[in-house]
């Protein structure tokens, strides 16, 4: 065989490798820094943390514990905010890869407004770093960088269009729980209520020991002799097991004021374990409002909402469509 034919032969089996080899590599997911930095998604069931950080010195940690997720290493988290967040981490997708002519302004706005999204395993191990920005004109995607990249994206979220950064970008109290009350029934050793004002009103309730026992609150306020409704104290203490507040309203100007009215109630729950919470109830008196019929301003007369003090000193707000499912009075049991 002359040496030409050699030189054929070797050129056809190295053309022929490099077929086989690029044909192969088609059928597997890219594992270049090209492919990586468009990977964004993680599995939610492997997150056990969440650092999230903004320009303005923002700093969030969320951490997955045995009695659900913490805020900050200290408060419960809510559930929903962290459903919203968790789904984003796992559907988070690129959308398209921008025109170059649109980079520059992709990476100033990364520069100045990215959210910096760092994601923990179970061990502590980081699976993915990247950052989150602004919303395309359409407000359809959002500007999204891997940690190391020089590539920013336009993302999404698989079967969602809109703009995902919300997701990421609640602050301080937004991201704590807002539950006033979440205990079982079973679980409930005895429920007090102070009516201050109307005092006739007000009562204890002992579940103690398999007991459903009503006193009045105020020793010298009469003891009810009626036979009490069948069902009534089961219903009311299975309202305790979700009453949640609007927001919370820890900065208002007039809270210390509002704190030393008298308050409207004052609510004590503890558990069979010992665990205690407690809330005080103040109206929120609503502006009077101009009736163009009269010329008159008129007062309103029914309260929708209050503000919440908390036993753990966390000022909220409460609509009264959802507290008044627990501001039973002593006489609301009897027959």
């Amino acid at each position: 065989m002359n040496r030409t034919l050699l030189l054929l032969l070797l050129v056809i089996g190295l053309s022929a490798g490099a077929w086989f080899l690029l044909k192969d590599q088609s059928k597997t997911p890219a594992t270049s820094v090209v492919g990586m930095d468009r990977n964004f998604s993680v599995d939610s069931k492997l997150v056990y943390k969440v650092f999230l950080a903004d320009r303005h010195g923002n700093r969030t940690t969320l951490e997955r514990t045995e009695n659900g997720w913490i805020y900050n290493g200290k408060y419960k988290a809510r559930k929903d905010a962290i459903g919203n967040l968790l789904s984003a981490i796992q559907q988070i997708r690129m959308r398209y890869v921008p025109t170059k002519a649109a980079e520059p302004y992709m990476i100033e706005s990364l520069a100045t407004h990215g959210i910096k999204v760092e994601i923990y395993g179970k061990d502590g191990e980081n699976l993915k770093t990247y950052y989150v920005g602004g919303a395309t004109n359409d407000e359809q995607g959002t500007y999204i960088i891997m940690e190391g990249s020089e590539q920013p994206y336009v993302g999404e979220l698989e079967h969602w269009t809109g703009n995902l950064r919300f997701r990421y970008n609640l602050l301080g109290d937004d991201w704590r729980d807002r539950s006033l009350f979440a205990s079982k029934a079973e679980d409930i050793a005895e429920i007090s209520i102070d009516y201050p004002k109307q005092q006739n009103k007000s009562f204890r309730l002992n579940l103690r020991d398999g007991k459903q026992e009503l006193t009045p609150y105020y020793p010298l306020s009469p003891r009810i002799q009626k036979p009490i409704k069948k069902g009534t104290v089961d219903a009311f203490v299975h309202n305790f097991e979700k009453v949640v507040a609007a927001r919370f309203n820890n900065r208002n100007q007039e809270r210390d004021s509002i704190e030393q009215q008298i308050p409207f109630a004052i609510i004590n729950l503890e558990e069979k374990d010992g665990d205690r919470f407690s809330l005080k109830l103040f109206p929120e008196i609503e502006k009077p409002f101009y009736d163009p019929k009269t010329g008159a301003y008129i007062q309103p007369e029914e309260i929708s909402s209050y503000f919440g003090l908390t036993g753990t000193n966390d000022f909220m707000n409460i609509q009264n469509n959802i507290i008044s499912k627990v501001l039973w009075g002593y006489d609301f049991f009897y027959e």
